[in-house]
């Protein structure tokens, strides 16, 4: 007789805490958190609250909240805490001793959901890096397990403690990642490079994270980018070719969607991959209009630009999911944006129409006939241009070309229509 196995892995029972200061939105972090929570694949069952003026240095709640919860954990037979915010190692380990729970913070949350999400070796890396540089300095709160003396011949030096040789070997592979990490940056700048020595320009699509960029990317292109109602339902870039209505074509980059208080170490670690958003010709702050919380989504993603120092581009606000609107348009529309929606395909015209008027003039597509006699204009056009079509014809060269604004202007003579 065959046995089955019927049983499923149930999902961690989460309790989620906060210590609500005033500096932000106590109740919307707290929800935004339960949306974590359940990307990570953990179930909410409670969420407990207390204003104060600051953390408490040894527990992060009050005694007497501290005490409530532990109680409730024991009640509902709970797996898991997770705290809105960042936790020291002494915080994390006093709760586990108060109430027998596992504690994890804010940034460890999104770390695993990252962590999750990464497919390229790029993106692995870059999670890797993140992880770890958070783990470093909080080994010292593991308690004893990493603080006795290491075991093993000939492993470790002469006294040297467990903890000692875990931070030699976390600091040596951080160590290995940024070069490897630096080594794939280089491989992305000479990517840009040749772009721009094409003449190809980039659009940067990003925004809030779940604000529909990946659905407006394979509407556009038809990229196949995996769409799902998930915080951070795509981690790694992708890159597709996109003709605009002028005939410009540009390439469309999607990045990581952003999120409140992202981590310091996310940021820094995927600065190489949002570098994207900061070299772009033009970048599209996407956000989901449907979403009553859409001017502060926005105003996370432009304080990220600016971190990013993209103050002096073209940045155009997509209003998103606008057919959840039931017809009204946006209550407060920045002064360059475009309401549309990605799964409806509604607005693309004006979309697109947006974005050829923001690309700065610095190419141009011109007909030329060009004088045989006149050989090396056609090779100085053919060097730094992007040629659609060219044609021998008893009159000269016909080229269809794409150059340089200054370029087309050195060989107006030679022009014969523009596009």
């Amino acid at each position: 007789m065959e046995l089955i196995d019927n049983l499923t892995e149930l999902p961690e029972q989460a309790i989620l805490i906060s210590v609500d200061t005033g500096e932000f939105d106590c109740e919307i972090s707290l929800d935004e958190l339960e949306e974590l929570a359940a990307t990570a694949g953990a179930e909410v069952i409670a969420g407990l609250t207390q204003k104060r003026q600051a953390p408490d240095s040894a527990f992060y709640l009050g005694s007497g909240r501290l005490e409530e919860l532990a109680e409730f954990c024991t009640t509902h037979s709970a797996d898991l805490i997770i705290a809105d915010g960042e936790l020291s190692p002494a915080q994390q380990r006093n709760i586990e001793n108060a109430t027998g729970v596992r504690v994890i913070d804010r940034t460890t949350l999104i770390l695993d959901i990252f962590a999750s999400r990464a497919r390229s070796s790029e993106g692995k890396l870059q999670v890797e890096l993140a992880q770890l540089k958070y783990t470093l300095p909080r080994l010292t709160g593991k308690g004893r397990a990493l603080s006795r003396l290491g075991g093993g011949i000939g492993t470790r030096g002469p006294g040297e403690t467990k903890l000692e040789t875990d931070r030699r070997h976390i600091r040596g592979r951080i160590n290995r990642l940024e070069n490897e990490l630096k080594e794939l940056e280089k491989r992305r700048s000479l990517a840009r490079a040749r772009r721009a020595k094409d003449g190809v320009e980039t659009v940067a699509i990003v925004g809030y994270t779940n604000a529909g960029k990946s659905t407006l990317m394979n509407a556009l292109t038809q990229a196949d980018v995996l769409v799902e109602d998930k915080l951070f339902a795509t981690l790694d870039p992708t890159s597709r070719a996109l003709v605009l209505p002028d005939g410009r074509k540009v390439m469309l980059i999607d990045t990581v969607g952003f999120i409140r208080r992202l981590p310091h170490n996310l940021v820094e670690a995927f600065k190489s991959t949002l570098e994207e958003a900061a070299n772009a010709d033009v970048i599209l702050n996407v956000c989901d209009a449907s979403d009553p919380e859409y001017p502060n989504h926005i105003k996370v993603t432009n304080e990220i630009l600016q971190s990013l120092g993209c103050e002096n581009k073209p940045v155009i606000c997509v209003y998103n999911k606008t057919d959840l609107l039931g017809g009204a348009e946006p209550f407060r529309a920045e002064k360059n944006s475009v309401s549309i929606s990605a799964t409806k395909g509604e607005g693309f015209d004006r979309l697109l129409d947006a974005v050829s008027k923001a690309l700065p003039p610095s190419r141009i597509r011109l007909k030329l006939v060009i004088p045989y006699s006149d050989g090396g204009a056609a090779a100085v056009l053919r060097k730094d241009g992007t040629v659609h079509a060219e044609e021998y014809r008893a009159d000269g060269l016909f080229l269809d070309i794409t150059v340089d604004v200054r370029l087309g202007d050195r060989y107006s003579e030679y022009c014969i229509d523009n596009i």
